[in-house]
């Protein structure tokens, strides 16, 4: 079998090679939709009657939903938004998401979907940022939303009540819907935000054309059809949630059955109860619902995919899904919000073959691993991944440094260390530079550093990842200095999501440790937490 060509769930569409953002050479599949919102469209007009989201008590079709998002755009046409306009979303996982999603789509805006765990400073930044000209967000939230003075661009803001029916969601237009935007499928279509090396969100502009063919990606890796049933237990606002979740199960006009927040024991009752076919968490979810007395007594029969990512799923922990669930397929997949969503899937035939590996490139993506000189590395040699295909994202919202920083030749440089052998098979040796992955959220420290370094009385701050068995890890903080614990996580809580306060600290007054150039040294800081919890 060659190794392009792996043995996938689903049928692989006819590819060609194609000329796109000016001066990138891709492959692209011959037969696909002309812009995101077509997905929904397609949908629709395939599976008109088919359950296209269950939330609750709410069970829409696919008719009602897209005649939803219609009624919707309308009304974001008369509060003013056009092409290009930039719609902020500050909602948590609900059926206002997907449908303010579309409905800006439609309308050829730009959504900008925000986590509801980000705080006020970092919303003021994303906010003014973008450019956003109106923001939909959940009512609870109203009171961490940046002041007028922060965001003058924002002119509009519209509260949800995260638990009202959908025919209480606002901009419920009736009457005749313009028809949707011709929007060229180069242009952006979101823009996700990504901590920057400098601690500076980025602004990833995902396109049509990358959402579209990560779109495809999902079906055929997975083989996702009409039938099949998703639980969307991850946030909706993160890549996975948006592209992997959203837009993959549009695709296969298949059902979203949506989680406001995931729980373990929550999570099994709606899986058995709405006869869950699909799913894709990170392993610290999978690793939860193990550990619930309820999972052998569920019906869990339907479930035939497990997607997950962002971290190494343990040997054990798929031999015990094995045992328990024969008919399940763990598939791990690799990617980021700069290559909207996944560039690498492993065939499901070689998930406990190949606990160490992410799998090998899906069909339109070329991985290259590269020595720091810019050159290609034999199989099998370690390198930085470099990341090519119509998913990569066009660049960064206003930097154009960042963006000729991080992609050259419609390569994206992801920083990770690993290697691919001779089948193809891709391996991630080591997290992007100074990362944290906390539960699939992922956190760069240097954010975490700015934060500590701003509390009186610290000279110097490091933040490394601490080994945690449920949620791989969490973070921990080293500091100079003469500030107090409870000084240092009220500082952090009032600025950074929550999940980026660290839970632990070392306090010192000797020097952190550094190389002859002044570099500091992680790796041994890292060393020093394991000795301490071995003790």
């Amino acid at each position: 079998m060659d190794k392009r060509e792996p043995a996938w769930l689903g049928r692989v569409p006819a590819m060609r090679h194609e000329r796109h953002y000016g001066d990138r050479v891709m492959r692209c599949f011959v037969e696909r939709p002309r812009n995101a919102y077509d997905l929904l469209a397609e949908a629709a007009a395939r599976n008109p009657d088919g359950e296209a989201i269950v939330c609750g008590a709410e069970r829409l079709t696919y008719r009602v939903f897209e005649a939803t998002v219609g009624r919707c755009a309308a009304g974001l046409a008369g509060a003013g938004i056009t092409a290009g306009d930039r719609v902020a979303m500050l909602l948590g996982n609900g059926v206002a998401f997907p449908v303010v999603l579309f409905a800006a789509l439609r309308l050829g805006a730009i959504a900008v979907p925000l986590s509801v765990r980000e705080q006020t400073q970092g919303l003021a930044y994303m906010l003014a940022h973008s450019g956003a000209k109106l923001l939909v967000h959940d009512a609870d939230l109203s009171e961490r939303l940046p002041g007028p003075a922060a965001v003058p661009v924002l002119v509009r803001r519209v509260a949800v009540d995260p638990g009202a029916p959908v025919a209480a969601l606002p901009f419920m237009e009736e009457g005749a819907r313009a028809p949707p935007a011709p929007v060229d499928e180069e242009e952006t279509a979101i823009i996700l935000y990504t901590s920057g090396t400098t601690g500076r969100p980025k602004g990833a502009m995902l396109t049509h054309l990358g959402i579209c063919h990560s779109a495809i990606h999902f079906e055929c890796g997975m083989g996702l059809t009409a039938r099949d049933r998703a639980v969307v237990a991850v946030p909706m606002s993160h890549v996975t949630g948006v592209i992997a979740l959203i837009a993959a199960m549009v695709r296969a006009a298949a059902a979203l059955i949506v989680m406001r927040e995931f729980k373990a024991p929550e999570f099994l009752a709606l899986a058995a109860r709405e006869r869950m076919t699909h799913s894709l968490m990170v392993p610290a979810m999978y690793n939860l619902c193990l550990r619930e007395p309820a999972f052998a007594q569920c019906d869990l029969s339907a479930w035939r995919i497990g997607g997950y990512g962002g971290a190494p799923m343990a040997p054990a922990t798929i031999a015990a899904f094995a045992g328990t669930l024969p008919g399940l397929n763990l598939m791990n997949a690799y990617g980021a919000t700069e290559t909207t969503s996944p560039v690498t899937m492993m065939p499901p035939s070689q998930t406990a073959a190949r606990p160490d590996s992410v799998g090998c490139a899906l069909p339109c993506a070329d991985i290259l691993v590269m020595d720091a000189a810019g050159r290609e590395v034999p199989a099998g040699h370690e390198g930085e991944l470099w990341l090519g295909g119509p998913m990569v994202v066009r660049g960064y919202w206003d930097d154009p440094t960042a963006t000729a920083e991080n992609i050259a030749g419609g390569f994206w440089r992801s920083g990770d260390l690993g290697s691919k052998d001779a089948d193809g098979y891709v391996r991630v040796f080591d997290r992007r530079k100074d990362m944290i992955n906390r539960g699939g959220y992922k956190i760069y420290s240097v954010e975490v550093e700015n934060v500590l370094m701003s509390v009186p009385g610290v000279v110097e701050a490091a933040v490394v990842a601490k080994p945690c068995p449920v949620l791989g890890e969490r973070v921990h903080a080293f500091v100079v200095g003469s500030a107090a614990p409870e000084d240092l996580r009220r500082r952090c809580a009032d600025l950074l999501a929550d999940y980026k306060v660290p839970e632990s600290f070392t306090l010192s007054d000797t020097p952190l440790p550094r190389n002859a150039n002044g570099k500091l040294l992680k790796r041994e800081l890292r060393d020093r937490l394991a000795e301490v919890q071995a003790l």
